[in-house]
This record gives C-alpha cells, sequence and structure tokens, in this order.
C-alpha cells in the first residue's frame, strides 16, 4: 500500500510539472501582476527593465501582448480588466488587457508606491499612489477621488481588511515609520477630476424634438442632391477665397494696411487715441521691422475734415528710424463740432522721393462729449 502511495504521489508530480510550461520574456521582469486560475484561464502581466510591459497568456510560451512605454515603470496595479502603470516621468497611465491605451494623467510628484483598493461592498475599485510630495492620492481611473497628507515620504502601502475592519490602510514611511488609517463606514468618495476635457454637461441627455416632415424632406433632398450640393459649396468656397485674395492684393497696392509690404521700407504702425473730447491725443507708433537697415526721409501726414477737426500738427517729419525700436510721434485733434457726430482721420506715411504713402491708417475718432459747462 505504501509503495502504491509513493507511486500515485509521483504520479501526480510528474503530471503538474508537466502542465507548468516555460515562458521567456525579452527584458529582465521587475514587477509582476497574475489574475486567473492556472487550470481554466490567467494572465500574467510583467514590467521589465527596457521600459516595456509584456502581458502572458495560459498555453503561450511567448508574451501574447506589449506595452511599449514612453519611460520606465515604477507600479504596475490591476483594476478589474484594466492596468494601471505609474511611471518615472510622473505620469498615470491606464490600459486594457490586449495592451490599448486609455488615458493619461500626469501627477505632481514622483510616484513612489501604488496599491490598490477593492471595496466589493461599496463597489469601489480605485488606487492608491505614494507620491515624494509627502501625499497618498486616491484615483478611479483617471478621476481623482481624495488626498492624503502624511509627515513623512510613503514608500509602500497595503490596503484590505485588518482584524474586524474590512478599509484599513497600512502604510511604512521613508524614515522608518508606520502608519494605520480605518476607512469610516459613512465615507463617500466623489470624482474631482482636475484634467482638462469635456464639461460634466456634455455628457446630459438632450431633449431632442421628433423629426419633422420638414426635416425627413429636407434629408431626403441632400441625400439625392448630395454631389451637386457639394459642388456649389466647393464653388462659393473658391469664389470667397477670390474674393478675398483680390481685397488683399487692393489694400496692398494702395498701402492701406498697417504694416508696409515693401522690401526697402518694411514698416509697422499702429494708432491710440485718448481723451473724451472736444480734445483729443493721437498717438501714432511706428516701428521699423527691418533686421539691420535704417530708414530715413519720412513724413506722416493726415486727411480729414475741416468742418469737423482741427489738428494742431497735420505734417510731421520721421527721424531716422533704427530697427526694432518704436517711435511714438504725438499730436493733438480738436473736435471743431458741437452736433456729436464723429468721422474718420486717414493717417499716411510717406517717403520724401515717392508718390504712394508707405502706410496707410484708418482712424476711427470717438464722438466728442463737448465742451464742459459750469
Amino acid at each position: 500500500v505504501t509503495e502504491d502511495k509513493a507511486e500515485t504521489q509521483q504520479q501526480r508530480q510528474k503530471s503538474t510539472e508537466a502542465h507548468i510550461d516555460p515562458m521567456s520574456l525579452p527584458g529582465v521582469p521587475t514587477m509582476m501582476d497574475v489574475t486567473g486560475q492556472f487550470d481554466v484561464e490567467f494572465r500574467i502581466t510583467v514590467a521589465c527593465r527596457n521600459g516595456s510591459i509584456y502581458i502572458l497568456r495560459r498555453e503561450s510560451e511567448k508574451p501574447k501582448y506589449c506595452i511599449e512605454l514612453s519611460s520606465h515603470p515604477v507600479g504596475l496595479v490591476r483594476v478589474g480588466k484594466n492596468v494601471v502603470v505609474g511611471c518615472t516621468d510622473e505620469s498615470l497611465q491606464g490600459f486594457t488587457q490586449k495592451g490599448k491605451k486609455l488615458w493619461k494623467i500626469i501627477l505632481p510628484a514622483p510616484i513612489t508606491t501604488m496599491a490598490s483598493m477593492d471595496l466589493p461592498n461599496r463597489g469601489l475599485q480605485a488606487i492608491l499612489v505614494g507620491l515624494a510630495n509627502c501625499q497618498v492620492q486616491l484615483y478611479r481611473e483617471k478621476n481623482l477621488l481624495s488626498t492624503i497628507r502624511t509627515p513623512d515620504m510613503v514608500t509602500s502601502i497595503c490596503f484590505g481588511r485588518y482584524g474586524r475592519e474590512d478599509g484599513t490602510l497600512i502604510m511604512t514611511t521613508k524614515g522608518g515609520g508606520l502608519m494605520v488609517k480605518i476607512l469610516k463606514r459613512t465615507a463617500v468618495f466623489h470624482d474631482r477630476d482636475s484634467a482638462p476635457g469635456p464639461p460634466l454637461a456634455q455628457s446630459v441627455r438632450l431633449n431632442v424634438p421628433k423629426k419633422t416632415k420638414l426635416y425627413v424632406d429636407q434629408t431626403l433632398r441632400e441625400r439625392e442632391n448630395g454631389l451637386a450640393m457639394h459642388r456649389v459649396f466647393h464653388m462659393d468656397l473658391s469664389r470667397m477665397r477670390l474674393a478675398a485674395t483680390r481685397a488683399y492684393v487692393k489694400a496692398l497696392e494702395s498701402s492701406l494696411t498697417p504694416m508696409s509690404s515693401s522690401v526697402s521700407e518694411p514698416l509697422k504702425m499702429n494708432a491710440v487715441v485718448q481723451g473724451l473730447g472736444p480734445s483729443f491725443k493721437l498717438t501714432l507708433n511706428v516701428q521699423n521691422t527691418a533686421s539691420c537697415r535704417p530708414i530715413m526721409n519720412l513724413a506722416i501726414s493726415f486727411l480729414y475734415d475741416n468742418n469737423l477737426y482741427r489738428i494742431r500738427k497735420p505734417y510731421m517729419r520721421i527721424p531716422l528710424l533704427v530697427p526694432g525700436l518704436i517711435y511714438p510721434f504725438e499730436t493733438f485733434v480738436e473736435c471743431t463740432s458741437d452736433k456729436g457726430i464723429s468721422d474718420i482721420i486717414k493717417v499716411f506715411v510717406l517717403h520724401e522721393e515717392k508718390s504712394l504713402p508707405l502706410l496707410t491708417a484708418h482712424i476711427n475718432m470717438p464722438v466728442s462729449e463737448g465742451l464742459m459747462h459750469n
């Protein structure tokens, strides 16, 4: 009987060893997470030193899936059917069990440790992330649920049952300390997602009205005449582009733009009007945008309605303009009408040897408030 038992044990050991298949990886493994049953189906998630994560399945000698990371992993936690990885670039990333990337968030500090937080009675599966800034953050997927501040940097975390408490968090710190925190039974977790994304109102279902007969007829018309409508749209778009190009060329030829198109005298000008009236202060800022060549022999002239305005300096000579500097030229404009109307004052930057202006600016003067009476 003893010999039969020994033979039976040897057969069981041989049969067990026959089911264990060796699996090879391209890199040196550093972290591992295993789920499933050996006889049914299992998945082994392995993080390696080459910055990649490999997923092994039953009856496969080589990895089934591979996740290539932008930096080396420092934490690996499985939450349900997804895998959450913490990297050295201070990021937390979520992947499916087939290696598809779901989300990525940037953390405020480097990651020191990670652990899972599972509360089946509340339906909560979250991730605890220890950071180098003495914080432990709780995430549900990419949503921040809570933040725990600690007196020292946390080096390891464990959450689970301790004694008669189901939700107990045990942490060790860099200085050798041990902290135990018990979750309140009345604790409520709300998402506090600080990452940029669509607003919460976007997920609210809209009260879309029913399809009317006009809508159905319009849909049928677009379906039948889609090609013709597309051609008309492109024709109108080409006409609009042509009109815009012609207007731009006309503005360049008549110097109606605030920037000069001349290669020899590249200039830029803007105007500022100050005051309530009837006296206004007009400041013209002229700049030479050339790289290393100064500009000389320029002047400023104004064109306006003599019945409405009177300018103290209607003609100003511009000194030598050094490249890169902004030269302000000031003058005063007095409104001579008390009818509460305004007009446009045209400003020309001229060259003494050319008939066409280099720059033209149209200044919309504000309505004068009139004279102040006691």
